[in-house]
């Protein structure tokens, strides 16, 4: 089981009221939160590994090279880390190194790599794997890791921290009409995200999109269909997909996650109890984690 950690403790924050807070009055709303939804992860799944993955740099310099607008509306106008940090709530930002010193007090495997974001930690680990592989995101950009041959699926939280929706390639044949996760991703830079700044073809919509890849298999299929008079593309549709070469030259290598990147040694192995128990009963009782630490840990001892 792979965690894409940040978009779970921003669900987290927006799904726990403020007013769950520490004894000295800070929200720990976050912290919580993902403790519990990590605490139902593993009653209901019982992963025999689970590594939270971790964006290292959420908007990287290469991908921003060859999209500029890639995640821009996202940097924060003025911030003390930097000309490119993320615009985080004021409240969130202070939670998010005691996620990391509990689920590292815990024994929970915390990975990522400099200069990648977590989706492409996740890509490499899901290519590694041996076996069936579960990719908890709040994300729909890692739907393009589906691959029912090798077991692996996304559980999408649908509303906050509640139900989980299974995708599977049959979800996305009856949600997107694409026939896998590859398909998947061919049909998300066709069609674009406003919410990472990719600008898709204009005029090519998600529904355009899929009746393409449908009749033409995948992107390369599509641009060939471009250049051959009897393809069977509208003049239109032709006409737009031949103003938008550039980006689509370019934004396979940005949209798709990348699976080869260097990460450190580690053991995913679930733990039993916790690795630093003394560290994580100080966590505890600064930070006033109470309940939802105790059904975490009560998860891993069952």
């Amino acid at each position: 089981m792979l965690l894409d950690t940040a978009s779970l403790y921003y669900r987290a924050y927006f799904g726990v009221p403020e007013s769950v807070r520490a004894p000295d009055g800070t929200p720990v709303n976050a912290v919580r939160g993902l403790l519990d939804f990590v605490a139902r992860l593993v009653r209901d799944h019982r992963p025999d590994d689970l590594v939270a993955c971790m964006d290292h740099d959420w908007r990287p310099a290469w991908r921003v090279e060859l999209v500029p607008s890639y995640k821009a509306h996202r940097v924060a106008e003025e911030t003390d880390e930097g000309p490119d940090a993320e615009e985080t709530p004021d409240t969130l930002a202070p939670q998010i190194p005691v996620i990391e010193e509990v689920l590292d007090a815990v024994g929970i495997a915390r990975v990522g790599s400099a200069g990648y974001e977590a989706d492409d930690v996740i890509g490499t680990l899901v290519r590694r794997a041996g076996g069936p592989v579960d990719v908890v995101t709040g994300d729909r950009d890692l739907f393009q890791l589906v691959d029912d041959a090798r077991g692996v699926r996304v559980l999408y939280p649908v509303k906050g921290m509640g139900d989980l929706t299974v995708v599977d390639e049959a979800a996305l044949r009856e949600k997107y009409g694409v026939a896998s996760g590859a398909a998947y991703a061919d049909l998300a830079l066709l069609r674009g995200d406003p919410s990472d700044g990719l600008p898709g073809v204009p005029g090519v919509g998600e529904k355009t999109a899929a009746r393409l890849l449908e009749a033409h298999k995948d992107l390369d299929g599509i641009l060939a269909a471009v250049d051959d008079p009897s393809s069977g593309l509208t003049p239109a549709q032709r006409g737009k997909l031949d103003a938008a070469r550039e980006y689509l030259a370019v934004a396979p290598k940005v949209v798709r996650v990348a699976d080869d990147v260097p990460l450190p040694d580690f053991d995913p192995t679930l733990p039993t109890e916790p690795l630093h128990a003394q560290e994580l009963e100080e966590l505890a009782e600064r930070w006033g984690l109470g309940g939802s630490l105790r059904r975490l840990l009560d998860a891993l001892a069952a």
